[in-house]
């Protein structure tokens, strides 16, 4: 009998295991088939001189707002869509590209994002579940509306105005001094929202759906880590469908921005620790309503 109860023990101790491993192997898999896909279709951009012919002032321009957008993700749990695109949609980049570049860049940021929330126990896999399949649906159509259905010029001033809102959101959190823990109800819808509206506008999964429930009292190491574990499938999703619908352009964009983020996350993980949260989120949500200002005063 004691010897079935320790062969039982072994077998639920291996199944953990492997369990807990997935939270690492499908995300890295992922990654490696992503990037290998894209290097095959590809091949051309990819290349060496092709590379060092992209390698110009703008693509500096774009690496910097990479490095930029990753310190405010890093720091903060929220940010990286809403401040990247701001950034670019003030240089001129189109609506559409600006996402598919964030969405894109998103992948691989949010993927090492995740492995290391993982790593540091910073994930509550109950909240994950809750959040993934309806943010992931709500991703979707998002990315489907925007790549093939809705003209990314007529929808850039309300993009624009939705950036405002979100800056608004961030700042209003700062500020807000007593949180009463409150049950957080609807995930799903709260999760499907923040989906689209990170797809079609290029950010917001953060500030709709962390700030609500870190807003609502949650645990802010568990909501953060869980909520960007759960942003690899949305922004997995959303890169995925702008490929299929919309293909794939601004390589500039999108290498700047994933270099930029690479280089930057070990750096903003050093000074998460170090940068008082409440100034640098209303810094943040003031620098992305001047932006998004510029944008509108360019289209009026």
């Amino acid at each position: 009998m004691g010897k079935e109860l320790k062969e039982i023990n072994i077998n639920v101790k291996s199944g953990t295991t492997f369990a807990e491993r997935l939270w690492v192997v499908i995300p890295v898999v992922l990654l490696v088939g992503l990037f290998s896909t894209l290097v095959y279709n590809h091949y051309a951009e990819f290349s060496w001189n092709g590379f060092l012919a992209g390698f110009n002032q703008e693509f500096l321009i774009f690496f910097c707002i990479g490095i930029f957008a990753q310190l405010v993700d890093g720091t903060l749990g929220m940010g990286y869509g809403a401040t990247s695109t701001s950034f670019l949609l003030a240089y001129g980049i189109p609506p559409a590209i600006s996402s598919t570049g964030v969405h894109v860049a998103e992948m691989f940021t949010t993927g090492a994002s995740a492995i290391s929330h993982h790593r540091f126990g910073n994930i509550n896999k109950k909240l994950v579940r809750h959040l993934l399949i309806p943010g992931v649906l709500g991703s979707i159509a998002g990315a489907y509306l925007l790549s093939d259905v809705i003209d990314g010029d007529a929808i850039k001033p309300f993009i624009a105005v939705y950036m405002i809102a979100l800056a608004v959101i961030i700042i209003r959190k700062a500020m807000q001094k007593n949180i009463i823990k409150k049950k957080t109800k609807r995930l799903n819808i709260l999760a499907s929202f923040g989906g689209f509206m990170d797809a079609v506008g290029g950010g917001g999964w953060g500030p709709i759906v962390t700030s609500t429930l870190l807003g609502r009292g949650r645990n802010p190491r568990y909501t953060i880590g869980s909520v960007n574990a759960a942003e690899f499938a949305v922004a997995f999703a959303s890169g995925v469908t702008f490929m299929l619908f919309g293909g794939i352009q601004g390589w500039q964009v999108i290498i700047g921005l994933i270099l930029g983020g690479v280089i930057a996350a070990p750096i903003a993980a050093i000074l998460v620790n170090k940068i008082k949260r409440k100034p640098m989120m209303i810094l943040v949500g003031v620098l992305i309503i001047v932006l998004s200002l510029k944008t509108l005063s360019k289209l009026i």
